[in-house]
């Protein structure tokens, strides 16, 4: 379920399975299955446009390059709009050269960023290759599962308000037999209040501190006194407490290929830097606590 309170900072490896980052890494875990179309079927001639050809591997490019863009296309016409996109192209492109825009510092220094970003795009996608396979992601999963068995998870609704007041007033609604649920959808400001505050199963690790303290001191269909967090004040109720479910395999198969892939990729980024010399020859900004990660495709925790 969603809420505020799951840290948008946390890295687990069972998260439910975020512009050009995402494409990255879509575009990884489709190279890592093998799900581009094979040589002969790339290699296809589409369209000629004044003699020079488009093949469906450049399709295929095109379409990782504005697909984002593609959202309102009905699937079955994306080929054709693509298609008419690249003959566009390829026509402009030739009008530009008939004006020797190619000789142009503009050109010249926009070739040098793109032939840059395509090569570690490339390079990426092979370290993600190599990365993942069957055998890592079932020693990744075994890995994971052993540190999940044994440990407990309550499910737990909540209600999410500004004040300490406020919350007192929640509970003294409660006392008074109000319906949780129902009082959630009323007076709940946490994105879950349409599910009556229903947070599911989570383990005490993946709420924040505060939160998570209070729910694991509940019993079963108890009711707490007002919790503060950086979000607000939350009043809880325990609705279930069980030993914490482990995923399968196949549940879990992409998003353990996202961590193979993240963690060579991160890797990689982490080893050239260090051999690497960088010079800052203007004023940086303030650095934020830690690095940020700009070629590695992050995957947010779940909501």
């Amino acid at each position: 379920m969603h809420s505020l309170l799951r840290p948008l900072v946390r890295t687990r490896l069972f998260p439910l399975a975020s512009g050009a980052l995402a494409l990255l890494a879509v575009i990884v875990l489709a190279l890592a299955f093998g799900l581009r179309a094979d040589a002969q079927n790339a290699d296809q001639i589409v369209a000629r446009v004044n003699g020079a050809d488009i093949k469906a591997s450049d399709v295929a490019i095109a379409e990782e390059d504005i697909g984002a863009n593609l959202s309102q296309i009905p699937p079955e016409s994306r080929r054709e709009y693509l298609t008419s996109y690249l003959t566009d192209m390829s026509l402009v492109a030739k009008a530009a050269e008939g004006r020797n825009l190619a000789d142009g510092e503009a050109f010249k220094q926009r070739l040098a960023y793109y032939r840059s970003k395509i090569l570690m795009d490339l390079l990426l996608q092979s370290e993600a290759k190599a990365a993942v396979s069957d055998a890592a992601m079932h020693q990744l999963y075994d890995e994971a599962a052993k540190q999940m068995a044994g440990q407990q998870e309550v499910r737990a609704r909540h209600i999410l308000v500004k004040t300490e007041d406020e919350a007192k007033a929640v509970i003294a609604e409660l006392k008074n037999g109000a319906d949780f649920a129902e009082l959630a959808k009323k007076k709940s400001t946490d994105p879950g209040a349409s599910e009556g505050g229903d947070l599911g199963y989570f383990p005490k690790d993946e709420m924040v501190p505060e939160f998570a303290e209070a729910a694991f001191k509940l019993e079963k269909g108890q009711i707490s006194e007002p919790v503060h967090t950086r979000f607000g004040w939350h009043v809880i109720k325990v609705e279930d407490k069980r030993e914490r479910q482990v995923p399968t395999f196949d549940q879990v198969r992409e998003q353990l290929a996202t961590h193979l892939v993240r963690k060579a990729q991160a890797e990689l980024i982490t080893k050239l830097r260090a051999d690497a010399k960088v010079e800052r020859l203007d004023q940086p900004v303030a650095q934020p606590a830690q690095p940020a990660q700009p070629v590695q495709p992050v995957q947010p925790a779940k909501p």
